[in-house]
């Protein structure tokens, strides 16, 4: 004898719909208003990469009379994908009753253009960074090598680009560019974070950078390690105040070796080396030695 389902699966559809239930994980959208697209972040950042690293990602024919028309192409294309993108994260970021479509789109349209203003200075400082991998680890051919297969240069890259859109007050888009290279590189560093230039991550499989952190220049860091927060002050609600300084300060030229964990905000002091599988929660002075024993 058939057993008939389909009470059993409306009365699960009214569950699943009620908004006693579903609210918190329920967004509606309204018309006109677009939704980021982790697909097309995708593709921003790759179209982000080749104009950054030329001849790396992209177009691999490119040479010294084709670079202008490639880089003008794939700029042009950043522009028409990453506007869009914003425009949805501030649609996605407001409230009905500030909902004023045309002015978002201006100020998507302007905050991008800076943004693109803004790679020339990215692509400075990545190549620092390159340089700085390059420098710290002996298996290293070359910065080539860096570039297309080292997944701390990738997740530094997704970080940097990421960064500066947090600067432009860009809501949301920056989390999902930097979680991006969290899926693809086990590396999680926020986009809050504040990072000098040469820096390196070697291996990079677990590494954890919070919010708050401020690394100086010259820093390198392996695998494992952790820049946390020691503990959250909470509200009259017993919720977790956000936005508050919470995580380590690194001077310049610290160096923090694998399995290291980092918490709360302390200072690491300059030119100080933290040991693998340590647990900081004091500063460290300048020039100071963290080992275990």
């Amino acid at each position: 004898m058939n057993k008939n389902y389909s009470s059993e699966i409306k009365e699960t559809i009214e569950k699943l719909t009620g908004l006693d239930s579903a609210e918190s994980l329920f967004h509606q959208n309204r018309d006109g208003e677009p939704f980021p697209s982790r697909s097309i972040l995708k593709e921003v950042v790759s179209i982000t990469r080749s104009v950054l690293f030329p001849g790396f990602f992209g177009n691999d024919t490119i040479n010294t009379v084709t670079l202008p028309y490639h880089v003008g192409v794939n700029t042009e294309r950043i522009f028409s994908l990453l506007w869009e993108q914003i425009f949805a994260g501030l649609c996605f970021d407001c409230s009905s009753e500030k909902r004023n479509l045309t002015e978002r789109k201006t100020i998507a349209m302007d905050t991008t253009v800076a943004f693109i203003k803004k790679l020339p200075q990215i692509r400075a400082q990545l190549a620092t960074d390159v340089e700085a991998t390059f420098r710290i680890d002996p298996a290293a051919k070359s910065y080539g090598e860096v570039i297309l297969s080292y997944p701390g240069l990738m997740a530094i890259s997704n970080y940097r680009i990421a960064h500066e859109l947090l600067l432009l007050k860009t809501p949301i888009i920056p989390r999902i560019i930097t979680e991006m290279a969290h899926s693809e590189t086990g590396i999680d560093i926020h986009p809050g974070a504040t990072i000098g230039d040469s820096f390196a991550i070697d291996h990079g499989t677990g590494v954890v950078i919070g919010e708050t952190t401020i690394i100086g220049k010259n820093a390198t860091i392996y695998q494992g390690v952790t820049l946390g927060a020691k503990s959250f002050p909470v509200d009259e609600n017993n919720v977790p105040i956000k936005g508050i300084p919470r995580h380590p300060i690194l001077k310049d030229n610290v160096v923090v070796y694998a399995g290291a964990t980092i918490l709360g905000r302390i200072t690491i002091g300059e030119n100080a080396v933290i040991g693998g599988n340590t647990w900081i929660t004091e500063d460290v002075e300048d020039n100071g030695k963290i080992f275990i024993k």
